[in-house]
């Protein structure tokens, strides 16, 4: 049985990033990128006003005072977006706007607060310093300067720097397409009476939407009944038609559970079933190919926890991602955490506002209600209780 690092690192040893493709922009966002980003131009593309007011050199005011304003005769007036070709001459002053491009000879710009307009003169009560209120040409980013390096992903702050280099396109990894497919003659599609030992399939729909939040394409596949034909059939048309493909149930060693002997059958091969983590010891992980199978445990909650801490990283590894583990933080125990058993127990938890992590109930591998509560995981190991107030390291899955 491995333990949950060495089973990491064996999955993203045998992923490598897919394919580079160019999108637009505006669809950018989420996405990884798939080379460095060089800066075309500088950033600002040139000298401007910080402010609303008078462009000014600075020498021209240095003897301004509330007693004895200095008088500069309005020579220019300068609005953003000005195509500017004049400059400014000693004795004179420009009404500039923010963003307006700086005029050659002037070195600072005085608010306009802090000046009287008067008809033929503006009057200075306070000296210009140089190159107060000015936005430097490049001061932000200088042209040819490696502003995003490959592999980082593009947050809203990531995309509007892009747009102000001039970039409408961007070369990102391309995104997996995933199938989901859940097993089990209990499974029955939510939407219709439930019959008598049924019940309703839940892991396909929380799977596709966690994977499609860290930039999978996710699929769902029909419930698959426990069978071995069925279930190899099933296997070989979605690792047809896709990256890689999780099963969810199955994979233990009942005599209903297929999913190992259906992938072997079809020539796949398996890397290792098993992860001394709870929930979620039975994980299969193997490859047929050139496609990958994820076998997760049936239980919802091992499910989950299983493909955040197992197939998240390969998601993200598909896409071209440095950083593949889970944001985490740390925050002091509400309550203690206690873990009986011979596993490492990653124990579903809400943060408060204060960094109090609470546990959010009973944490069986069934219980669905402390699931859709919780916002993060702590790691509590084997045999051990964390006392309340201690400092946990939490694990969070509300990105």
């Amino acid at each position: 049985m491995l333990q949950l690092e060495e089973a990491r690192e064996r999955i993203l040893a045998a992923i490598q990033p897919l394919a580079a493709e160019t999108v637009l922009l505006s669809a950018a966002a989420r996405r990884f990128l798939a080379s460095d980003v060089v800066a075309p131009i500088d950033l600002p593309p040139f000298d401007n006003s910080a402010v609303d007011g008078y462009a000014v050199r600075a020498e021209d005011t240095k003897s301004a005072s509330q007693d004895s304003p200095m008088s500069l005769r309005p020579a220019l007036r300068i609005p953003a977006g000005a195509d500017l070709r004049g400059s400014l001459q000693p004795g004179t002053c420009a009404r500039i706007f923010t963003g307006s491009p700086l005029p050659t000879g002037a070195d600072a710009v005085v608010m306009q607060e802090d000046v009287t307009a008067e008809r033929d003169e503006i009057l200075f009560r306070e000296p210009g310093k140089p190159w107060e209120n000015v936005r430097l040409q490049g001061e932000d980013v200088k042209s040819g300067s490696v502003v995003l390096r490959m592999g980082e992903p593009l947050a809203p702050g990531a995309v509007a720097l892009l747009g102000a280099l001039g970039l409408q396109a961007v070369a990102v990894c391309r995104r997996p397409v995933v199938e989901v497919l859940g097993t089990g003659d209990e499974l029955q599609e939510t939407g219709a009476p439930l019959g008598p030992g049924r019940i309703y399939e839940s892991n396909r729909a929380a799977l596709a939407s966690l994977l499609e939040r860290d930039g999978a394409i996710a699929k769902i596949f029909p419930l698959v009944s426990d069978n071995l034909d069925e279930t190899r059939t099933a296997l070989r048309h979605a690792l047809e038609t896709s990256d890689a493909v999780i099963t969810t149930g199955g994979v233990s060693v009942g005599e209903l559970d297929f999913v190992k002997e259906a992938f072997t059958n079809l020539g796949g091969d398996l890397d290792f079933w098993r992860v001394a983590i709870k929930p979620g010891k039975p994980f299969v992980f193997g490859k047929w190919e050139g496609k990958f199978l994820f076998g997760l445990p049936g239980n919802p909650v091992s499910a989950f926890v299983t493909a955040l801490m197992l197939v998240r990283p390969a998601i993200l590894r598909w896409q071209g991602a440095v950083e593949t583990r889970l944001p985490s933080h740390p925050a002091v125990a509400a309550e203690a955490f206690t873990n009986r058993g011979g596993r490492r127990h990653f124990m579903r938890v809400r943060v408060d506002n204060a960094g109090r992590a609470h546990l959010t109930g009973a944490q069986a591998s069934h219980l669905l209600v402390s699931l859709a509560h919780a916002n993060g995981l702590v790691d509590v190991p084997p045999n051990t209780v964390i006392e309340q107030g201690a400092p946990v390291e939490v694990m969070r899955f509300d990105f």
